[in-house]
């Protein structure tokens, strides 16, 4: 083969990786990646509302609701979690959010959980729009499982201006929370 033909073939193999490439960042336009953030969506919800009646009192005051269907984290030294899901304004979903996180220490698993942002607030929620990626803090207040395995909020905890609701944990990477989490909006 001569120079000139392995150049060809070259170039060939490039161009096709790159027109790979640029389809792989695509950000989903065209696809059904709304639908299917819309179904988990509806289904968390049916089971956050079934399983834990107290939501809905959070959820009939609350100013705007971030849905989280699955996130997925693992870690092994280093660790990191991701998933997608919808922000619903009078049940209607605005927009779409991809979280993540990133974390380092001592740490070993993966484990696969649901949650759930109240913005109790017209102003947390305006906030939290209006952020060109909004990071989850010490502020958010956590209603908690019991032991007979209810929801708790508390009085105290409504007048928080977010709610957190972290449920349906599943793996071998114990304790979940949203702190330290980015979410950033998406077009699925």
């Amino acid at each position: 083969m001569t120079n000139m033909t392995r150049r060809r073939v070259l170039s060939g193999a490039l161009a096709t990786v790159g027109a790979t490439a640029l389809a792989g960042c695509s950000n989903a336009v065209g696809s059904n990646g709304a639908a299917t953030i819309d179904a988990r969506v509806a289904s968390t919800m049916d089971y956050l509302y079934s399983n834990y009646p107290a939501t809905a009192q959070l959820r009939d005051k609350a100013a705007g609701v971030l849905v989280m269907p699955l996130i997925t984290k693992a870690a092994l030294g280093a660790g990191g979690s991701y998933g997608r899901g919808a922000l619903l304004v009078q049940d209607s979903t605005v927009d779409y959010y991809s979280a993540a996180e990133a974390s380092l220490g001592f740490q070993l698993g993966a484990q696969q959980y649901a949650h759930v942002l109240f913005f109790m607030t017209n102003n947390a929620l305006y906030d939290f729009r209006s952020s060109p990626g909004w990071t989850a803090g010490a502020d958010i207040e956590y209603a908690l499982n019991d032991r007979g395995q209810n929801l708790s909020a508390t009085t105290i905890t409504q007048l928080s201006p977010v709610i957190g609701v972290v449920f349906g944990q599943a793996g071998l990477l114990a304790g979940a929370s949203v702190e330290g989490t980015k979410y950033t909006r998406i077009i699925p």
